[in-house]
């Protein structure tokens, strides 16, 4: 299994899943977690880039066909997949950006693809703005559990900050779309998971993830947020069960 985390988090993210699921792999993207922080006037920080940087990693490692689980902007993981989709026996979706036609970015999107004003909100991101921002992601709108909210800030720094606004500022909305063009060659098994409460990717577009990839299931999650399996820890059951 391959789980691709997104933004903030980043492979720690799956450690309820990884811990009784099987032989599995969750890579921190360059410029997450515990991996480097490339310059971004020399790595290329969009989708594109990280999805062929993760795609080079997986044949590096020597892994060829994959069940493959995405969660918000590991849904850049696709792009791969579309090119290669004989690689992937299964696939999950779970609250992931759209890459879909229609979607207009969330406000904080929106902020980190402004200039200046996105370089101003990552410099004063303190440990408590980001718990208080992460609360909305709840689907309770209640505060997120501090050991996760520990998990992002220990590996937040500046470094993270510039990847962010790189990877935002080159998703446009019709780039978005583009990206998922050829989603319906993925004929594979497929489980769309949906928070009902999530406050930044409505869930139109699980529906329309559901309907565009041939052979997919979808269940919306009830009053669960943007990381559904933290409101609702049978997530992960459901997960691994169809996985298995």
């Amino acid at each position: 299994m391959v789980y691709c985390h997104g933004n903030p988090t980043h492979g720690e993210d799956w450690v309820p899943f990884m811990e009784r699921g099987g032989p599995s792999i969750a890579i921190d993207m360059p410029g997450w977690g515990r991996s480097d922080r490339p310059d971004p006037a020399r790595f290329d920080y969009s989708m594109y880039g990280l999805s062929a940087f993760l795609e080079k990693c997986l044949d590096r490692l020597g892994i060829a066909r994959r069940k493959l689980v995405v969660h918000d902007w590991g849904s850049l993981a696709l792009i791969g997949a579309q090119r290669r989709p004989d690689l992937v026996e299964k696939l999950v979706v779970i609250n992931s950006v759209p890459l879909l036609p229609g979607y207009r970015w969330h406000w904080i999107a929106q902020l980190w693809r402004r200039r200046g004003l996105g370089e101003f909100a990552n410099a004063t991101t303190t440990r408590s703005s980001m718990a208080l921002l992460l609360r909305q992601a709840n689907g309770a709108r209640r505060p997120m559990p501090t050991d996760f909210v520990e998990m992002i800030w220990k590996h937040w720094d500046k470094g993270t900050a510039a990847a962010v606004l790189a990877l935002y500022r080159h998703a446009d909305p019709d780039v978005l779309a583009r990206a998922g063009s050829d989603l319906a060659k993925l004929s594979c098994p497929s489980l769309i998971v949906w928070g009902e409460r999530e406050p930044y990717l409505p869930t139109r577009f699980a529906k329309t993830y559901a309907q565009i990839l041939p052979n997919a299931q979808l269940e919306i999650v009830p009053g669960a947020g943007h990381w559904p399996w933290i409101d609702d820890a049978r997530v992960v059951d459901r997960v691994l069960e169809f996985i298995a």
